[in-house]
């Protein structure tokens, strides 16, 4: 990620209210999975400026790693009572991998060209019975600017994002698209956008002036409850389309 871009998610991540709402979301549906204790180890992998694993270091042993040094110095100036640590993964994880309950990776796939080598190394290296918490970009019609600034090198279909994790050899407990709710204003706003700079680089985040941040961080958080409902067995939709996907998956 441009390193204008990775200072620009700092300053974003604990307000914006896309950063706010899906770290609620993950973080209720990973409760939901993984029984909230410190003696539970979760790694989220590619985590950025560390706003997540801050967050969820009050209900589990977190440790973050981005092979980004930028992000990295970003996330230990800011949240320095966290571990972080730089490199590639899944080296630089060594045998920590194999000693983690849980993965999460929250747009990190989209970002790598051979996503299915890079998931089956991770997957092989974690114990038996380790959860993935997945979340990615959804569907190759919102393909816009946005997408060519963040460095994304596809979006996922819900069958596309199946198959992923089959060939990783994990099982899917729910896959699901969310950020549901907001996909019509989105969908429009990256058709036009598309238009307009076919050929630009310019991310849709930016300063969303309150109460319009509070009101459409609302909206997406309380997407939550029906995806733990699916997680469950209760709710057997889910969504049908979305901005992103989720996936939680399971190493046998």
């Amino acid at each position: 990620m441009r390193p204008d871009l990775r200072a620009l998610h700092a300053r974003l991540e604990s307000d914006h209210w896309w950063f706010v709402a899906r770290r609620y979301i993950v973080t209720r549906v990973l409760c939901e999975v993984l029984p909230p204790t410190r003696d539970l180890r979760v790694i989220d992998v590619g985590c950025g400026t560390g706003a997540t694993v801050a967050g969820l270091a009050e209900h589990y042993s977190c440790l973050g790693v981005d092979p980004d040094p930028n992000a990295i110095r970003l996330a230990r100036e800011r949240f320095p009572d966290c571990d972080f640590i730089q490199g590639a993964v899944p080296e630089a994880l060594d045998e920590l991998a194999g000693r983690a309950d849980g993965f999460l990776l929250m747009d990190v796939l989209e970002h790598i060209e051979d996503d299915r080598l890079f998931l089956r190394k991770l997957v092989s290296m974690a114990m038996p019975g380790a959860l993935f918490l997945i979340t990615v970009p959804a569907l190759p019609e919102l393909w816009s600017p946005h997408d060519v600034a963040l460095g994304h090198h596809r979006r996922y279909t819900d069958d596309s994002l199946e198959e992923l994790l089959g060939d990783a050899a994990i099982h899917s407990l729910m896959v699901s698209y969310f950020n549901a709710r907001l996909y019509p204003v989105i969908h429009l706003w990256r058709r036009v956008k598309a238009f307009a700079a076919s050929d630009g680089e310019e991310s849709d985040l930016g300063h969303v002036p309150q109460p319009f941040n509070q009101i459409l961080e609302k909206i997406f958080s309380g997407e939550a409850r029906r995806l733990v409902r699916k997680l469950r067995g209760k709710d057997v939709r889910g969504y049908h389309k979305g901005v992103s996907l989720m996936a939680v998956a399971k190493k046998d």
